[in-house]
């Protein structure tokens, strides 16, 4: 197993990473309150009503990310790791240096190779690279029913910060896919 910078004739192979999401919990998110005085939201572990199984395919926004970032067009990191030449997990980061962080688009690890550690490499990595570039934070998002990437950043020391209950359609806290952001403080 290797982890490598991603170069641009990678860029095809990355599509083969099998992404699918898999997963028997959830966040919860219970909202409370109107108006900005009382308004609260409390996230709690819950139990899915059937197990989970997406498909989640690397969407043209993202592989355009990690094509400008490979390319070197845009400031960022393009990581991925092999196995025996086949490319088998994925992290794609860019840098904002106005707001002083590494924002992480994509991590994706094929599933016939999770459980192995190479999203928690992938995510030190990138953090070890913020650290070298002087930036404040990573930061990264997910949804509340992809709880296998919510504990990944967890384990990592990403802290949530924050939560967008209408990101995706107006209806996100009653499709329990509510979109939770993380930060890693490296200050």
């Amino acid at each position: 197993m290797q982890i490598r910078l991603v170069k641009p004739p990678d860029l095809d192979l990355l599509r083969e990473i099998d992404g699918t999401i898999e997963s028997s919990q959830y966040l919860h998110v219970e909202r409370s309150g109107e108006g900005l005085a009382g308004l609260s939201w409390k996230l709690h572990e819950r139990p899915m009503r059937e197990r989970l199984v997406r498909s989640n395919p690397l969407d043209d926004d993202r592989r355009f990310i990690a094509r400008q970032v490979a390319s070197g067009a845009e400031e960022g990191l393009a990581l991925m790791a092999e196995h025996e030449d086949v490319p088998v997990a994925l992290l794609v980061a860019t840098t904002d240096p106005a707001a002083g962080i590494l924002r992480v688009h994509e991590v994706r690890v094929d599933f016939d190779h999770r459980r192995e550690g190479l999203g928690l490499a992938l995510i030190y990595q990138a953090i070890s690279h913020a650290r070298d570039s002087d930036l404040r934070a990573v930061a990264a998002e997910t949804t509340t029913d992809n709880w296998p990437a919510a504990m990944l950043l967890t384990k990592c020391g990403f802290d949530l910060a924050g939560l967008d209950e209408r990101r995706r359609t107006n209806h996100d806290l009653v499709k329990e896919a509510v979109t939770l952001f993380w930060y890693a403080a490296l200050e």
